[in-house]
Parts: C-alpha cells; structure tokens; sequence
C-alpha cells in the first residue's frame, strides 16, 4: 500500500496549459477494430492509460493465461475478441475483477457459437475460452439494453467479421448510448457501415478499411479540470486535444459547466476555459448523466464544494463500476458534511445536499476506483486534503498529480 498524498492549492487561481491524453474509451475501441481488421494501421495519441497498456500486451500476448488486471473495459472487450479466436486462453483479472458481471456478454457470445466456460462463479470472471464452433452462424441476437454500454460495444465490433454479420437487439432503454455511438462512430471511420433503427442495431459482413487515426484527449480527464474552474476565482486555462465536435459523451461538460460560470471556448488545439462574468449559482443543479456516468462523481464534488443541491438521474452503471460508486459517494462526502442519498420517490435519483467542510484536513478513500481519486482531488482548491491509495489513478491518467501541479497544486507524497 502506498502512502497517502496530502494535496492543496494556496490561492485560487487556475491559469496555465495542460496537453491530455488521448482517451482510454477511444484507445481501446481503435486498438479492438486494428486487431480484428486485416490491415494494419497507425495509431497516434494512444492513451498512456495503464488500461490501455494492458490492452496492448493482452492483444501481442500468445501465453495461454491472460491478466487484465483491474481494467473492466480490457476484460471485456478481451472477451469477444478471444471469443473468435482458435485456441484456448483463460482470462482472468484482479479480486475486484471477479466480483464484476461478465454473464450476460459471455452469454451471448456463446449464443454466437463461443465456448466459454466460468472457471469460479457463474456469470463472473474467470473464464476458459476455447476454439468457437461455427462461430457467428446465428444473425439474431438479444441482449438488455440497460447493461454495460461495454458489452455492447464488444460485440458490435466484433459483428462485421461475423460469417452473417449481426442483427442486435437492444432489449429496454438504454444506458450509456453515447459509448454505443462512439463505438459506432470509430466502426463508420474505419469503413464499417451500420443501421440503427429502433432497438435494432444491423451490421452486414464486412471488412474493416484500415487508415490512420488520431484519438482525441480525453474528456473524462477535462472534468477535473472543470471542477478547478467552477472552483476558481480567478480563470485562465488552455486544455488541449480536445474536439468541439466529439464522439465522447463526456463533452457534455461544455454545457454542464455553464451552469457553474465556466465558459469554454475553442480553438485549434483544444479549449480555452474562463469565467463567465456575473454568474449566479443555482440553488439546484439538475442531469440527467445517461450519456456521461463518468463525470458523475466529479459533478458530485462540483456540487458538494459549492453547495449547490444537485439532483442527479441516470446513474444505473454506477454500481458495476471498479466500486459502488454511489456507495462510495455517499461515504467519502459524508467526511465533509454533505449528505447524498437516493431519493425513494424516483428511481434512480441520487440527491447531493451540503456544503463541504475542508477545515479537518480530511482523508478520502479511493476503493482502488481511478474517478474517486481524481474527482475528489479538486478538493485541494478548498483546503487541505489527503488521498490515499493515490496511485490509483495509472489505470486512466498517470500524470494527474504532475499535471495539476503544473497549474500550482502542491502534492506531497
């Protein structure tokens, strides 16, 4: 176990230049897509994620036993790629791993014609995956509509090398469409052509068109950057490689911030934030974070240093994650005065209530959960606080410390 680190800013002036890196959600769907097309391609601006380093190694390795670690997406996506594959691999992961579903993409993956087998308990990992037997011979497929956006993903990109390609039908609402589209998006880029009507997402056999690709930067990252913003009294900050017109739904951080007086503007290399003079907080802050679950906790914090009510929907994911992150939420803000609780009234309504108090130099957990480390940093702007297991943060962003400390954070470590 690492130390913690004791974060805090002494004045509340954000200005400089941060250059992110690419995203983890984009890296990784460019990586799958390379690996299944027959072409080889360039890849530019990968994530330096310890995710998608994980990928990497996993996607090169020819060992029987992969490990991804603590990487909910590289298992994942590891699934359906093995899935088509000749051999017999086993796929296994961290304690943590373990205890996260893969039952229903391993489900319909076999429906698909794979053989897998749970090697611990049904529905989780690890699994045995052997040589598919007429894999993909079946077109119709099912799958809840209201589960990881991941599983879909895995099997959409897998769907064009499919002997009949795939009919999916998307059972219920939807959660997480935004990544359903940013995995079709990067499919389309590559010369893949799809249909989506209704809750039927159709995609012929086809080959992938291989072509150099440059992955944006990563908005997930831009939320704790944002936080700084809404924090700050004085504001001049250039983020750099992101796209006004993004696949991510994460950018929706543009118009979320308005709301906390931050104006972003863009440019050619990225986004300019600064402060929209005259701003007036609102008593209530109200999302509906269907598209965007990953800057749920950071918007939480937004709120909780503000102390602006916030009333958050859509956050049905956010149990399945690396931890319970309401559970989690709900704990760790708990230190600093603030109450979140789920409203009884309307389902899946979490409600953010308080204003923090930084004054005791608190210590937050992280629950080996990167967003819990990096959404609760912010907190530095208002006062003394401590993070432990604070390298956590490898799986998405390993330069988080350095790069806040680029814009006058002190970390100690």
């Amino acid at each position: 176990m690492s130390n913690p680190f004791l974060i805090y800013k002494a004045d509340k002036k954000i200005a400089g230049e941060i250059t992110l890196a690419g995203s983890k959600s984009i890296s990784n769907r460019a990586l799958i897509i390379r690996a299944l097309s027959k072409d080889h391609f360039q890849l530019d601006r990968l994530a330096n994620a310890k995710d998608t380093e994980l990928l990497i190694k996993l996607l090169e390795s020819k060992d029987e036993l992969r490990d991804a670690g603590p990487a909910g997406t590289t298992f994942r996506f590891m699934t359906a790629y093995l899935s088509s594959k000749e051999g017999a691999q086993v796929l296994t992961g961290t304690e943590r791993m373990k205890q996260r579903p893969i039952g229903v993409l391993a489900e319909a993956l076999k429906k698909l014609g794979a053989k897998i087998e749970y090697l611990g308990k049904p529905g989780y990992p690890p699994l045995r995956i052997g040589s598919p037997e007429k894999f993909g011979q079946e077109k119709e497929l099912s799958i809840a509509a209201n589960t990881s956006s991941q599983y879909i993903s895995a099997l959409l990109m897998l769907a064009p090398t499919l002997p009949k390609g795939l009919n999916l039908h998307l059972e219920g609402d939807i959660v997480s469409r935004s990544y359903i589209e940013m995995t079709l998006n990067l499919m389309q880029y590559f010369g893949v052509r799809y249909s989506w009507e209704g809750n039927i997402i159709t995609i012929d056999p086809q080959a992938y068109k291989g072509k150099n690709f440059i992955v944006e930067a990563d908005w997930s990252a831009a939320s704790y950057y944002y936080a700084l913003a809404a924090f700050a009294g004085e504001l001049d900050l250039q983020l750099n490689g992101l796209f006004e017109d993004s696949v991510q739904g994460d950018a929706a951080l543009v118009e979320i911030m308005k709301h906390f007086g931050v104006r972003s503007t863009f440019n050619e290399n990225g986004v300019h934030l600064s402060k929209i003079e005259g701003h007036q907080l609102p008593e209530v802050f109200e999302w509906d974070f269907i598209l965007c679950p990953d800057i749920a906790q950071t918007l939480a914090v937004v709120c909780a240093g503000l102390g602006v009510r916030g009333r958050f929907t859509g956050l049905s994911t956010l149990r399945i994650k690396e931890t319970d992150r309401i559970v989690a939420l709900e704990v760790e803000l708990a230190k600093v005065g603030v109450k979140v609780y789920e409203d009884s009234t309307t389902e899946g309504l979490l409600i953010v209530e308080g204003l923090a108090d930084l004054s005791q130099k608190p210590t937050f957990d992280t629950y080996e959960d990167h967003r819990m480390a990096m959404a609760f940093a912010p907190f530095g702007m208002l006062g003394q606080i401590k993070i432990k297991e604070p390298m956590v943060v490898v799986k998405s962003y390993p330069d988080f410390y350095e790069d806040y400390e680029k814009i006058g954070f002190r970390v100690e470590r």
